[in-house]
C-alpha cells in the first residue's frame, strides 16, 4: 500500500492533479476510474513512501485484529445499517476509521467482493478472517432483512464472551505473579544464599540436621543444574503444547482439565454457558436447529465437552427432544435439563437457553471470585512456607550450636565451684 500521485482528466473536461492510496498501479487506476477521473500520468510510491505498517500486514509480520475490533466493527456496522447507509458506503467508512492494518485490509477485501456482486456472507466467508458462527448469522441476517438486529445480537454475544475471557484472566493474573516472584525468590536463596551458611557450617564442624542437609542437597542441585534446567523446561513445554495440538493430546489435555480442582467446575460451565448463548443465538435468528447446533459444537474449545454435544446432535437428527439426550450428560444440571426441557416445550427455546446461558455465567463469575479468594492464601502460605522452611534450615545448625556453648559453659562452672 501507497500514495501513487496522478494527473489527470475530470468528466466535466478540469485537469486535476492529486494522490491516491492503492496497492498497485492496476488497481490505483480502478479507483481513479471510479472517481470519474482519466488518469494521463501517474507516478508509483518511492521506496521511502511505502506504508511499512501495510507492508507487514501483507507479508504476514503484523499482529491479526482481535475480539475488541471485530466488536467495534460488529455494533458500528449494525448501526450504520439501521440508519439506512448502503451496505458499500458502511464498509468504506469503517475501512477509513479502522486503526488496525490486518483487520484494515480485511474490511477493505470484503468491500471489494460486495461491490463485485457479491453478498456479505459471502464476502465475509471469502476472507477467512469470520468464523462460522458469524458468518452464518449474517447469512440469516440478509435473508430475513434484519441483518442490523442479528448484527446487534453478535456484537452482544461478542461482549459477553470478551468479558468472560476476562474474568478469567484477571482471576489467573495475580496467582501467576505471585508465583512467579516466588520461585524467582527461592531460587535465589538456593543459589545464593545457602551457600553462604554452608561455608559456616563447614566451619564448626558441628553435626548438620537432616532438614539442614536437604535444604543444602537442593542447593547444590539448582547450583550444578540451573543451567541445564532451563533449556530442559523450554524443551518440555515446547513438547507439551506439540502434544496438546494433537487430537489425542488435545482430548487427554481437556478431561484432565474437566477433573481438575478448582479450573475443572470453572471450565465446564464456561463451556455450557458459551453453548447455550451461542445455540440461542443462532435459534433466534432462524438457523436450523442441526446446523446450530454443528456451528456451536465447532466453537467449544473443549475436546470431550464438544463429543458429548455431537452425541446430542445426533439424537436430535434422529428425531428425538434436546432435553433427552442432554440428560445424559452427567455433568449438565438438571435443573438447567428442565428448563431446555420447558422452552422446548413452550416453543421459546432460544429464549430459555439466553436465560440457561446467564444462569451459567453468573456460576462462571461466583467461581471465579471464589477461586479467586482461596487460591491467592494459599500461594501466598505454601510460597511463604516454603521460603520459611529454607530460612528455618539455615538458622537451626546455628541456634543448636549456641545452645550447646551455653550448656558447655554452664558445666565448666559448676566444675569449678566444685573445686
Amino acid at each position: 500500500m501507497g500514495k501513487f500521485k496522478y494527473t489527470g482528466m475530470r468528466e466535466d473536461g478540469k485537469r486535476i492533479e492529486g494522490d491516491i492510496d492503492a496497492e498497485s498501479l492496476k488497481e490505483a487506476k480502478k479507483l481513479l476510474r471510479r472517481q470519474g477521473i482519466r488518469p494521463s500520468r501517474i507516478i508509483p510510491p518511492s521506496a521511502l513512501e511505502i506504508d511499512l505498517g501495510q507492508w507487514m500486514v501483507d507479508k504476514g509480520l503484523a499482529k491479526p485484529f482481535g475480539l475488541v475490533e471485530l466488536m467495534r466493527f460488529t455494533r458500528q456496522l449494525a448501526i450504520l445499517i439501521n440508519a439506512g447507509v448502503p451496505i458499500m458506503e458502511c464498509l468504506e467508512i469503517l475501512y477509513k476509521q479502522e486503526k488496525n492494518l490486518f483487520f484494515k485490509k480485511t474490511i477493505k477485501n470484503v468491500a471489494s467482493q460486495v461491490e463485485g456482486g457479491k453478498s456479505l456472507f459471502d464476502a465475509l466467508t471469502g476472507t477467512k478472517a469470520f468464523d462460522k458462527l458469524y458468518c452464518n448469522l449474517v447469512k440469516a441476517g440478509e435473508s430475513a432483512g434484519i441483518l442490523d438486529g442479528i448484527l446487534n445480537k453478535l456484537a452482544e454475544f461478542l461482549e459477553k464472551q470478551d468479558k468472560l475471557r476476562k474474568q478469567v484472566k484477571g482471576a489467573l493474573t495475580y496467582p501467576t505473579i505471585v508465583v512467579c516472584i516466588g520461585t524467582l525468590v527461592i531460587w535465589g536463596l538456593m543459589t545464593f544464599v545457602v551457600p553462604q551458611f554452608v561455608g559456616i557450617l563447614q566451619e564448626t564442624g558441628q553435626e548438620i540436621p537432616a532438614v539442614t542437609q536437604l535444604v543444602i542437597d537442593i542447593s547444590n542441585f539448582f547450583q550444578n543444574y540451573t543451567l541445564l534446567m532451563v533449556p530442559g523446561l523450554v524443551a518440555g513445554f515446547m513438547l507439551f503444547i506439540n502434544f496438546i495440538r494433537t487430537k489425542e493430546g488435545k482430548l487427554a489435555w481437556d478431561r484432565f482439565l474437566m477433573k481438575a480442582p478448582l479450573f475443572g467446575e470453572l471450565v465446564i460451565k464456561a463451556s455450557l454457558g458459551s453453548f447455550s448463548r451461542t445455540l440461542s443465538t443462532m435459534l433466534s435468528a432462524g438457523v436450523p436447529i442441526i446446523d446450530a447446533l454443528d456451528i456451536c459444537i465447532e466453537t467449544i474449545d473443549n475436546q470431550q465437552i464438544a463429543r458429548d454435544f455431537t452425541a446430542v446432535r445426533k439424537a436430535v437428527t434422529e428425531g428425538k427432544s434436546i432435553t433427552e439426550p442432554l440428560g445424559r450428560i452427567r455433568y449438565f444440571p438438571e435443573l438447567v435439563v428442565q428448563m431446555i426441557k420447558v422452552g422446548e416445550a413452550t416453543g421459546n427455546l432460544d429464549a430459555m437457553l439466553m436465560k440457561v446461558a446467564n444462569v451459567f455465567e453468573e456460576e462462571v463469575e461466583e467461581v471465579v471470585a471464589n477461586m479467586t479468594k482461596l487460591i491467592e492464601p494459599l500461594i501466598l502460605v505454601v510460597l511463604g512456607g516454603m521460603i520459611a522452611l529454607v530460612l528455618v534450615a539455615m538458622y537451626l545448625p546455628i541456634f543448636m550450636s549456641a545452645g550447646g556453648s551455653d550448656d558447655d559453659s554452664g558445666g565448666n562452672k559448676a566444675e569449678a565451684s566444685d573445686n
